[in-house]
């Protein structure tokens, strides 16, 4: 059985309201063949300024196993982005996924390339397509202690299969001029997902605009080299690169396979050390998106990285206009540094996720636990996050 949840994700603008659900959410619901499933709600758009953006999240990704369930969850993906046309002609609309990728190919794709990085003398991978950097000398390579044997031929046939479902995708993300955008996961599988995102980034990312965004988690220590690296590598190849910036999810469970395993964890050492490296790379890619090509998604719930990434880009003239940059958040969660943003005139969409409760919770547990910092921030911040979790619950008591 196929689990994911599916988000929608949509562009703030004034006036602003919480009395209603947005009539987009309900249409696209429709559209979808969402009825009966939870939602959360939205703002008034008004005004005609709105832009959305549709994504799908994986949800606990153990669920993509095999082809038959990857074949199943490349359909809804298919779908969200067929649904993308019934929102407004200014939308910054998207496809948010990794479902098509098996995760035991995932881990065995991952412990090779690991390999190869560090022994680049020991085989060649016949399979392993034009691709971007994946990781910088500061990377965990602990996961492969042992040389790992080649692809089956099933397995590569499996790899055939991954990069057929993206291309399917890719291809009508392209026809209906929607970017897609890959998410990221924890360090056992990353490098895997990295390959396959970096992958259709060479073959489909072309002019200034991306098609295809990359995830960067920035609690992860060598995340500002591995940003800066690949960044470097897709302007030598003259690609326009897309990135979604983070924080990330899996601390505790990257942080105890380190403790198990006896090494040092690739988590940052302290949560003032992981809001420094959001705002580097933030800084960094903002200066590169205002004078070239590329575009940025900053994923954020902190007070202090929004009025950062905000005041350097209007320094450096990016724009309510500009499809370079959008602020992106969860409904519920720093609404009020969304209002401010986008009365300011940036960018702003808000993540709505909506589906069965069993899988919308594994997502929303995972948000709770990388945003789990503002619970012991501002008087302010708990206020409004109990507000908004008030807000939420009531919303979807009504579906």
């Amino acid at each position: 059985m196929s689990h994911h949840s599916t988000v929608l994700l949509f562009h703030v603008s004034p006036p602003l309201s919480l009395d209603r659900l947005d009539s987009t959410l309900v249409s696209t619901r429709s559209r979808m063949g969402t009825s009966g499933l939870l939602a959360s709600g939205g703002f008034d758009k008004g005004n005609g300024h709105s832009r959305s953006m549709l994504t799908r999240d994986l949800g606990p990704y153990p669920f993509t196993v095999d082809d038959e369930s990857c074949d199943k969850n490349s359909q809804p993906i298919l779908k969200t982005v067929e649904s993308t046309q019934f929102l407004p002609p200014s939308s910054f609309r998207g496809g948010e996924d990794h479902s098509d990728f098996p995760v035991s190919l995932l881990k065995r794709v991952s412990g090779l390339l690991r390999w190869e990085y560090k022994n680049p003398s020991s085989y060649p991978l016949q399979w392993k397509r034009k691709t971007l950097p994946i990781f910088a000398e500061c990377s965990a390579f602990y996961h492969t202690l042992q040389k790992p044997s080649p692809l089956t031929t099933t397995e590569e046939h499996d790899l055939e299969l991954v990069h057929k479902r993206l291309t399917t995708i890719c291809d009508k993300a392209l026809e209906s001029n929607v970017p897609v955008v890959i998410d990221a996961e924890d360090t056992s599988i990353q490098p895997g997902i990295d390959c396959f995102t970096y992958w259709a980034t060479v073959k489909y990312n072309k002019g200034t605009k991306p098609l295809v965004y990359g995830t960067v988690q920035a609690y992860l220590k060598d995340a500002g080299q591995r940003l800066f690296e690949t960044k470097k590598a897709a302007d030598k190849m003259g690609l326009p690169i897309g990135f979604k910036l983070v924080r990330g999810a899996y601390m505790s469970s990257e942080r105890k396979l380190a403790h198990s395993l006896g090494v040092e964890s690739p988590i940052h050492n302290s949560i003032n050390d992981t809001h420094h490296c959001f705002n580097e790379c933030a800084s960094y890619m903002l200066d590169e998106v205002s004078s070239g090509p590329g575009g940025l998604i900053l994923a954020t719930h902190n007070l202090k990285s929004g009025k950062m990434a905000a005041r350097k880009a209007r320094d450096l003239g990016i724009g309510k206009d500009s499809d370079k940059l959008e602020f992106a958040s969860l409904y519920g969660m720093a609404d009020a540094m969304s209002f401010g943003l986008r009365n300011a005139g940036f960018g702003v969409s808000k993540y709505l996720p909506f589906g069965p409760v069993s899988e919308i919770m594994p997502y929303l547990l995972r948000r709770a636990e990388e945003n789990k910092g503002l619970l012991s921030s501002s008087n302010l911040d708990r206020h409004l996050m109990m507000q908004a979790t008030c807000i939420l619950l009531c919303i979807h008591n009504c579906f």
